[in-house]
């Protein structure tokens, strides 16, 4: 094992946005460790200001072009609660099917783009393609399927204009549900043939554990992502518009985005966190996903996380078709929204395919926005990246400076992090 280790990756591939890893032993001796963030601020709590409540979703979807209808979802139920809107069944089913094409999308991207060069020992996805072509082509797939599900019930596949205050602007029809259902029926066998590719090389996911609390929404009765309370795997929960004392962000000097914790140093949100907060409410096929690779609730790995990502994948596939028969059993209505603005505060949350994420906002009477504040899932665990790294070093030292560092990208990779969304905001104090 080698005394003396220097790595200073500048910056961390195959994930968005920019990151550092700096590492510097000497002599056996750890002298720095850190999980580095240098991304620009980018201030969307500043350019809602001043907008109206019809306004806020166009602008915040453009946070991300991956998760633009998870910002979207969050944005509108924040809208929505400060000027007190409540949906039609109708319209939430709708927009949770939305929700879902979007974790598809954003799951078969990461783990079939991102996550396998890893695991099959190449430094991208296309080497890959002479290698495995059949596997390549069935996650181009999947995630073209994605796509067009998200574009036909959003309007287009990213920044989703169909979404609005008090409803949707315009649904499919009975036709195009239908035709979206066979679609989905079609990609099942595909799903489970990209998980046991994944299998056939799920033993080069590195063994690391750390007890870790994991934060997600939770719903009895349902595997949550767009309603519920925020509940902790450590058994705490509270209500969506308390979500600021939950993730108590920070400022840390390593890093442009700020930081979170909530009853430990840190906390982890994602696919893993949901799975083990709402793993009694996973799908059939989504059970045997994650029996396929042994993945068990309560468990503290994060390289763990894409399988849950995969786990989660069927599941929503196969809820989505389901779905799809209750709409169309009821009868398709077309629904017509009114508005009337009023001054308040509201707060939303959803369940972003990357882990939880918060907005808020306040209106005048005039429905004109004064304030806003958003926390990011990645936001949420750059703190617990950080704590990982500080158990991993030590324990995987013996690997060698190259294999330390591969170890280490690969942690971060498997959060599949925004970077650039969480460095959404800082508090400058002039002095």
């Amino acid at each position: 094992m080698s005394k003396n280790i220097d790595i200073n990756v500048h910056h961390i591939t195959r994930v968005e946005g920019h990151g550092n890893i700096t590492v510097n032993v000497k002599d056996g001796k750890i002298e720095k460790c850190e999980w580095q963030v240098p991304e620009a601020p980018r201030f969307f709590e500043a350019m809602v200001r001043g907008r109206r409540w019809d306004d806020i979703q166009t602008i915040v979807s453009r946070i991300c072009g991956i998760c633009s209808i998870s910002h979207s979802f969050s944005a509108i139920k924040a809208v929505e609660d400060a000027l007190g809107l409540e949906i039609t069944e109708q319209a939430d089913k709708i927009r949770l099917l939305l929700h879902y094409s979007e974790q598809l999308q954003s799951h078969v991207l990461h783990v079939g783009y991102l996550v396998a060069p890893d695991l099959f020992g190449e430094k991208s996805v296309v080497p890959l393609v002479p290698k495995a072509p059949d596997a390549v082509k069935t996650i181009i797939k999947a995630h073209r399927v994605a796509n067009q599900w998200s574009e036909l019930i959003a309007g287009r596949i990213t920044h989703p204009i169909t979404i609005i205050p008090g409803g949707l602007s315009r649904i499919p029809t009975e036709q195009q549900f239908r035709d979206l259902q066979n679609q989905l029926k079609a990609i099942v066998p595909d799903l489970v043939t990209i998980c046991k590719v994944v299998l056939s090389v799920a033993d080069r996911l590195p063994n690391f554990i750390r007890e870790t609390e994991y934060v997600s929404l939770a719903k009895k009765g349902t595997y949550a992502f767009y309603h519920g309370d925020i509940t902790s795997s450590d058994g705490h929960t509270k209500p969506v518009r308390e979500w600021e004392s939950v993730a108590n962000e920070y400022v840390h000097p390593q890093s442009t985005a700020k930081w979170c914790k909530w009853h430990r140093e840190s906390y982890a949100t994602g696919a893993l966190a949901r799975y083990n907060n709402n793993y009694r409410f996973i799908s059939p096929l989504g059970k045997t996903v994650a029996d396929m690779f042994g993945l068990k609730p309560g468990v503290c790995g994060p390289f763990l996380n894409n399988v849950a990502q995969l786990a989660e994948a069927a599941h929503v596939v196969e809820v989505s078709i389901q779905m799809i028969d209750e709409l169309l059993t009821k009868g398709l209505k077309n629904e017509k929204v009114v508005v009337k603005p009023k001054a308040g505060r509201g707060y939303g949350a959803v369940e972003a395919p990357r882990g939880i994420l918060f907005h808020a906002y306040e209106f005048n009477k005039n429905g004109e926005c004064t304030w806003g504040n958003m926390c990011i899932p990645t936001n949420q665990n750059h703190a617990n990246i950080q704590k990982d790294f500080e158990k991993m070093v030590p324990e995987f030292m013996h690997m060698g400076q190259d294999g330390l560092r591969q170890t280490m990208e690969m942690l971060v990779r498997s959060y599949d992090p925004c970077i650039s969304c969480s460095t959404h905001f800082l508090n400058v104090e002039f002095v």
